[in-house]
């Protein structure tokens, strides 16, 4: 604490006191109103408004009544950062209120008040533009009324509703007026008069310099001291919890790039420590936990099963590419635990609706909640995800609908980059020991070890299939021959018995435009399987053909000539490199059949959730 605020035990030092025994927050009082105090840092706060929250909640009228009114002063003067500044109209005769609508005829309006309307500009509407202020008096029924918005990101950019664009936590910029930073220099206390005007009390203002010159003496002492006992402590080996803290405090560097640091105690705290009720899912490298941060964010935690090399390295890939990429379809990360923490802990954003998996073939497949258009949506959406990470040099290496979350309005947020690789752009394919999921695994990337971007095509031609037929991707009880859905979906798009591949719940058999839809996918599906990576698309183009479909605009719809193509599938089989024995997956293997329907002595090796071998 320090000038022009303090706490309850010094009311003397300060003109603004945070009461610090407040549960479950810090509250302090401005303006004749208590708020929620959730973050304090040297010129700003975030506040909460807790009688706000609810009438935003609620989508009340009553939330425009709110008028926030802070003491600005010769002393110090407070800013909302970033806020909405909305026009209050009481309704009236119809002549004036067709004259107050002439008056605003340029911005957005909310009309479900009973007694008002309300007019603002959205803020994605005045981004560079200076026009969009009103011009004149203000009609004399009208009032200014500005209330908080978020700071957008690219993962959640500003909310089209109003009420989901406004806010209870307020970011109040402070900042002392000159005249009081001159006085404090020069040993001052900022006072103001009964006038109102600023004063200031110079009083013992020598002693006060030389009390805090002794003050600063012996601080040094003990700072020295602090030092030499620190050095002394690494010396005898044991863990530097000051460098730790300063991570906390710069934010951290993983090599070169920078990413929030949350304590280990924090994120179990936020988790109820790490209760197994608020598990979410359990990966191939981590379970990941729903949380809840002091500030109120709604997060997920993955906690890294193993706290070696092999783990860290994932670990630092994943904050590595999360950091340095920013796309509306791609899971955003908030964080993570420093390298020295006794877990490795990512946390991202909580995504609400589960997985695309989950809607296929897990419980909410009953549901019934993907109607076709919502699954050509899904598809465009993550091909969008996957071609910006093409052009930003990364193949994801794990692409499948596990992977694939979905927020409360089914839009997608591809996850999971543990496996994914920054891919230098003047080489043809990087040499790797094959990881991914099986079912969804580039064959030629298993044959040859050769990773390339048209080995997420290959993937994400089996999302596809999974979109169109609500079948898994592997299913051991289907027939030996069919157990790979790849391999399924080539036999009958090869026969043109789309019939037997489409789900009928979809519509396929009832609307003539979902026919024609999931046929078109199909095809698409059929050119990303292709054994060959040379003849398949590339992710940008993939992206054109379902935007194409999704828009009503169909190809050439004749019988698929599948001779030639198919029979670069049916020509090859694929002899699978072993696993590692380090893999913590190998206990999980079975041998069965690889999906090619001509030749039955290719093997694949099928898993429920991602392998991953030594590289």
């Amino acid at each position: 604490m320090k000038f022009p605020f303090t706490n309850s035990s010094n009311p003397e030092c300060g003109l603004y006191k945070f009461d610090c025994q407040a549960k479950p927050y810090p509250k302090i009082e401005l303006g004749g109103q208590k708020y929620d105090a959730l973050v304090r840092k040297s010129d700003f706060f975030l506040l909460s408004d807790p009688e706000l929250q609810k009438h935003l909640e609620k989508k009340s009228c009553k939330s425009f009544n709110k008028k926030f009114s802070f003491p600005n002063s010769p002393l110090i003067s407070f800013q909302i950062i970033p806020n909405l500044t909305l026009y209050r109209c009481n309704h009236s005769q119809d002549i004036m209120q067709k004259k107050t609508d002439a008056f605003f005829h340029d911005f957005d309006n909310y009309t479900k008040c009973k007694d008002f309307n309300v007019y603002y500009h959205h803020p994605n509407k005045t981004l560079g533009n200076s026009s969009h202020k009103i011009s004149g008096k203000l009609p004399y029924q009208c009032s200014i009324v500005q209330l908080p918005i978020p700071l957008p990101t690219p993962s959640k950019p500003y909310a089209s509703d109003l009420f989901e664009l406004l806010s209870s936590n307020i970011l109040l910029e402070w900042e002392l007026s000159k005249d009081c930073h001159h006085c404090l220099d020069k040993g001052g206390k900022c006072l103001l008069s009964r006038e109102h005007k600023f004063h200031c009390s110079k009083g013992k203002s020598k002693l006060k310099m030389i009390l805090a010159s002794v003050f600063i003496g012996v601080g040094l002492i003990l700072v020295s001291s602090i030092v030499i006992l620190s050095i002394w402590r690494r010396k005898r080996g044991k863990n530097g919890s000051t460098q730790f803290r300063r991570e906390l405090e710069v934010e951290s560097r993983y090599f070169g790039f920078q990413v929030p640091v949350f304590s280990y105690a924090e994120l179990k705290e936020a988790t109820n420590n790490f209760d197994p009720s608020n598990e979410l899912g359990d990966g191939g490298f981590g379970t990941v936990y729903y949380g809840k941060l002091y500030d109120g964010r709604e997060v997920a935690v993955k906690c890294l099963y193993e706290h070696n090399c092999k783990r860290m390295q994932q670990f630092i890939n994943e904050i590595e590419i999360l950091t340095r990429l920013r796309h509306q379809n791609l899971v955003s990360l908030y964080g993570c635990t420093s390298r020295r923490s006794r877990e490795l802990l990512l946390v991202y954003e909580y995504i609400p609706n589960g997985t695309v998996a989950d809607h296929l073939n897990g419980e909410g497949a009953g549901e019934g909640l993907l109607t076709w258009p919502i699954r050509m949506n899904i598809a465009v959406e993550t091909a969008s995800a996957l071609a910006y990470l093409h052009a930003s040099d990364v193949i994801h290496r794990d692409v499948k609908t596990n992977n694939i979350l979905l927020d409360d309005n089914f839009r997608v947020k591809v996850a999971d980059f543990g496996l994914s690789r920054l891919f230098p752009n003047d080489v043809s394919h990087i040499s790797t020991a094959p990881q991914g999921t099986p079912g969804y695994v580039d064959p030629e990337y298993h044959e040859c070890y050769q990773l390339t971007d048209k080995s997420d095509v290959f993937s994400f031609g089996v999302v596809l299939i999974e979109l169109i037929s609500s079948m898994p991707a592997v299913d051991i009880t289907r027939h030996k021959h069919e157990i790979n859905l790849a391999n399924l979906a080539i036999n009958r798009i090869q026969r043109c018995a789309f019939d037997e591949l489409i789900d009928p719940s979809l519509g396929f058999t009832s609307d003539t435009l979902v026919k024609r839809m999931t046929i078109s996918v199909a095809k698409l599906a059929f050119r990303c399987l292709q054994l060959e990576k040379d003849i398949r698309p590339t992710m940008d183009e993939v992206l054109d053909i379902l935007r194409n479909i999704q828009s009503g605009k169909f190809q050439n719809e004749k019988t698929l000539d599948t001779s030639a193509s198919f029979n670069l599938i049916k020509s090859k089989s694929v002899n699978i490199p072993p696993f590692s024995p380090e893999s913590d997956e190998v206990a999980l293997l079975k041998k069965v059949k690889f999906l090619s329907s001509s030749d039955s002595n290719s093997e694949i090796w099928i898993s429920g959730s991602t392998t991953s071998t030594s590289e």
